[in-house]
């Protein structure tokens, strides 16, 4: 149903092997990063608009995290910071209202 857990279409076991969930398996293209400023609109011409190839993206994205921080045997101190940090931003960003109305006070008590 809408594509959700079910594997891609340009998945195939046989050319592919296992199935990793943070690999792209469709056509290769230039990585944004080695795109020039005139070929930008080309660039984001051929990207997908679809919303589920968003929330894919997001998911490949979560796992080539999990498998370089979270899941080596060694992983340390980095994801807590990390989550730690990305926490302290989103509800400093959740707070920004009361914070600004705060700083434009005369008596801060």
């Amino acid at each position: 149903m809408f594509g959700f857990g079910e594997l891609p279409k340009e998945y195939n076991v046989k050319i592919h092997g296992p199935y990793d969930p943070a690999v792209y398996y469709g056509p290769k293209d230039t990585p944004l990063s080695e795109v020039k400023l005139g070929q930008l609109p080309a660039w984001l011409s051929r990207r997908s608009k679809n919303p589920v190839d968003w929330v894919r993206a997001g998911s490949r994205g979560y796992w080539r995290w999990s498998h370089k921080y979270l899941f080596p045997k060694h992983s340390g101190i980095v994801p807590v910071v990390q989550m730690a940090v990305g926490l302290s931003f989103f509800f400093w960003a959740l707070n920004m209202s009361d914070i600004r109305k705060h700083k434009l006070q005369k008596y801060h008590w």
